[in-house]
């Protein structure tokens, strides 16, 4: 069968950022079937400049309903069997497609490839890092305990299949940071994960970024351990040690962002769950939150 490749570009008020992220998805070695705008209620220029693009991008406008919604409307409106997603402040570099698409080629079992990337300042656009450290195979017990390596920036890395997306449901509405996290790991489940290792996304770090949304994080991946575990089944041994980390990984982050009593609160969260955790919070720097 061949391929037809479908791109969902999900924006709400980025339409400073969202003409650069559709000329890399039209400077593609290999060239998208189809890029579909999801417009989530922006109060911007986003139409305006989406529409100088013409036929080459079909855009949708809908009420305000959240990322998740948006990419769903996407999916629904598209005709691809392989669907890619790229958040509007982000781009791809011109191989992204390419690449991807050849790691479905021989194994119908793959359901989502995802590819490394590549995160920069968005004031001096300077590289910050490169984020290359992928799982491939069975990843879904990687995903459930966050543990790294896992899958990369899933925002805008991935590339799954129709089939796969309709398995898993789609994105869950009620989950709008960490709405991808849940999304692969459902695919996993089912299909196995290749991974391209290359920076092939790079990522726009600025101060509207959603990975900035730490209470959103809580929210979301909340809902996803509670949808996780209600499956039953050999995983539920895992469940104390997912907790832990998934505590950890939020006290780290209110830490960072100088939240001092959510990181207190989900440190001994985490503590209870894994009690081993207290050796790598004891080298956390408290000597910072007393000088604050």
């Amino acid at each position: 069968m061949t391929n037809r490749i479908s791109v969902i570009i999900p924006s709400r008020n980025y339409a400073r950022f969202i003409a650069e992220a559709i000329e890399s998805v039209l400077c593609q070695t290999q060239a998208a079937d189809e890029i579909v705008v999801v417009d989530d209620g922006s109060t911007d220029e986003t139409e305006s400049v989406v529409g100088r693009f013409r036929s080459a991008v079909r855009y949708i406008k809908q009420a305000g309903q959240g990322v998740s919604v948006a990419r769903n409307k996407g999916v629904a409106e598209s005709s691809g069997n392989l669907i890619a997603f790229l958040d509007a402040d982000d781009t791809w570099e011109p191989e992204k497609l390419e690449m991807q698409v050849a790691e479905f080629a021989d194994d119908p079992t793959v359901g989502l490839v995802h590819c490394g990337m590549r995160e920069f300042d968005d004031s001096t656009g300077q590289t910050l890092g490169f984020h290359l450290d992928g799982c491939a195979g069975d990843v879904s017990e990687s995903l459930l305990l966050w543990e790294e390596p896992s899958i990369v920036g899933p925002g805008g890395t991935i590339m799954i299949t129709r089939s796969a997306f309709d398995m898993a449901g789609g994105y869950d509405p009620r989950i709008s940071v960490g709405e991808d996290w849940d999304l692969c790991y459902r695919i996993a489940r089912h299909y196995a994960v290749r991974f391209v290792p290359k920076p092939l996304v790079n990522y726009r770090n600025h101060g509207a970024a959603a990975h900035n949304n730490v209470s959103g994080m809580e929210l979301g991946m909340s809902i996803f351990y509670e949808k996780a575990f209600a499956e039953g089944g050999d995983i539920l041994n895992l469940r104390r040690k997912a907790y832990g980390n998934f505590y950890s990984v939020l006290a780290g982050s209110y830490f960072h962002a100088g939240q001092y009593g959510p990181f207190a609160r989900n440190l001994l969260l985490s503590l209870w769950n894994r009690p081993g955790g207290i050796v790598r919070f004891a080298k956390f720097p408290f000597r910072r939150m007393r000088q604050d």
